[in-house]
């Protein structure tokens, strides 16, 4: 019960990742409040940690809406008391900000290229992954001040440090978002609230499955080519990340802030050769 009676609000907490994140900090003793556009999904988590012998609270929020986090903090602080750790999970991209090819052909009309990517495309994509961390944080990590022990946990990308083919405007968001991590880190470490990231290497997710694999459950020529330059050749699974989230969030790493560390199977140490 390494979290015992911490409060923990988890953004995205009914992803797939963020599913398995949010059930691992209740394992923990953490009492965790699920933040999710679905009310229903956010509270069939919820239900399910409760059963399992947990403290959970279903709470529908848009982190891209600041109105609606006032509200979700105000309910957690009144359900849950005094929010201790931040996990933002939030994310995702958008087919308008993904170019078809992975580089420019001018052989090739009627797709999309970098010429015809929307501003609403490339707009929704950093709204949802900067503006979805940086405004939870800007509203929980209120709580934080004053007290110890306290964390927050960004989710960043490999795309970050090595922008990925066909996705801009996600390598972009994702970019700030390691970036962010280092300035919070700085901003509040005299107050002893540690922010750190992780890097997530590929995932199979609701938001990436077809991308990846076929129905059949082969993989698709991008699966492929993922698979290939991951030295451990396959995907992570969500457990995989538990380990890493503890350790960020454990009193023993007191002396660790501003790290954005890869989950990665090897992805970002192998150069192709």
């Amino acid at each position: 019960m390494l979290l015992k009676n911490k409060v923990a609000v988890i953004t995205g907490g009914t992803g797939v990742l963020g599913g398995a994140l949010t059930r691992a900090l209740a394992k923990e003793g953490a009492k965790v409040a699920i933040l999710g556009r679905s009310l229903e999904k956010a509270e069939k988590l919820a239900e399910e940690i409760i059963a399992n012998g947990g403290v959970a609270l279903g709470v529908s929020a848009d982190v891209v809406n600041k109105e609606s986090l006032l509200a979700a903090h105000q309910l957690i602080n009144d359900k849950l008391g005094s929010v201790d750790i931040l996990l933002n999970g939030a994310g995702g991209n958008h087919p308008s900000g993904v170019t078809h090819d992975e580089v420019f052909n001018a052989d090739e009309d009627g797709i999309q290229n970098f010429f015809g990517l929307s501003l609403d495309g490339m707009d929704h994509v950093f709204r949802l992954n900067y503006m979805g961390t940086f405004l939870p944080t800007q509203i929980f990590a209120k709580d934080m001040i004053g007290k110890k022990d306290c964390n927050i946990i960004n989710i960043s990308s490999v795309s970050a440090p090595l922008p990925l083919t066909k996705v801009p405007a996600y390598s972009g968001a994702k970019a700030a978002i390691s970036n962010f991590t280092h300035w919070l880190a700085v901003y509040f470490a005299k107050e002893g609230i540690r922010v750190n990231a992780i890097i997530p290497g590929f995932f199979l997710t609701e938001q990436n499955r077809t991308l990846l694999t076929n129905e059949d459950g082969s993989l698709t020529s991008r699966g492929n080519k993922i698979l290939n330059n991951t030295p451990m050749q396959r995907f992570g699974d969500p457990e995989d990340l538990v380990s890493t989230l503890l350790y960020l969030c454990n009193p023993a790493s007191r002396f660790v802030t501003g790290i954005t560390v890869p989950v990665d199977g090897g992805f970002l140490a192998f150069n192709g050769v």
